[in-house]
């Protein structure tokens, strides 16, 4: 193995540290999207972008629905119109995975590709599934602080649902578990779901 002079090791920790900030930034903002429902949730989802940063929705049909919108501003502006009384959406959770971030060699920028859905109901007490893939680009801004400068959102599939929740119990067992032996000595009385 080759030996590693210390700023290789610290140009290396650069660039692991630069990927967690990704990964909290991205993190954070689907956590302020799954409660859109304040303007000051929208100026925190703003913070989370450079002044010059692009949002937009690519491909059929989040080109056209989602439109695309240039500076942390407008981006603002799109966030803001998702907040209403009553609101926009009753439940609204967004899962992340098959991750991909790639550092750029100075650390200074990144870009990122997840897999995302999102489960939504609405006010009308419709429900919705929503696959995308984001491709996202982060910068290093001059307070040191990630930022989103570029996202896209592409739909993979779509499709209501019948519901996500259901107020009726769920199978939890309330008693103990049978003897160790597994001998059953007639007290398990456990209900079998």
């Amino acid at each position: 193995m080759p030996e590693i002079v210390p700023q290789q090791l610290l140009d290396r920790l650069a660039r692991l540290e630069a990927e967690q900030a990704v990964r909290r930034t991205i993190s954070e903002y689907m956590h302020l999207c799954d409660a859109l429902d304040s303007p000051q949730t929208v100026a925190c989802i703003a913070a989370l972008f450079s002044e010059d940063a692009l949002w937009e929705g690519v491909g059929d049909p989040y080109a056209e629905r989602l439109g695309r919108h240039q500076g942390r501003e407008a981006i603002a502006a799109m966030m803001a119109g998702y907040v209403r009384q009553p609101a926009h959406f009753t439940t609204n959770v967004h899962f992340l995975c098959s991750e991909q971030i790639l550092v750029d060699q100075d650390a200074r920028r990144a870009q990122g590709r997840w897999k995302m859905l999102q489960t939504s109901t609405f006010h009308s007490g419709a429900s919705h599934l929503n696959c995308a893939e984001l491709l996202i680009h982060f910068r290093r801004c001059a307070d040191d602080e990630w930022r989103i400068c570029h996202f896209t959102t592409r739909n993979l599939f779509s499709r209501p649902v019948d519901y996500w929740h259901a107020d009726r119990a769920f199978p939890v067992p309330h008693c103990p578990p049978p003897s160790l032996s597994g001998e059953n000595d007639g007290n398990d009385t456990r209900k079998e779901y």
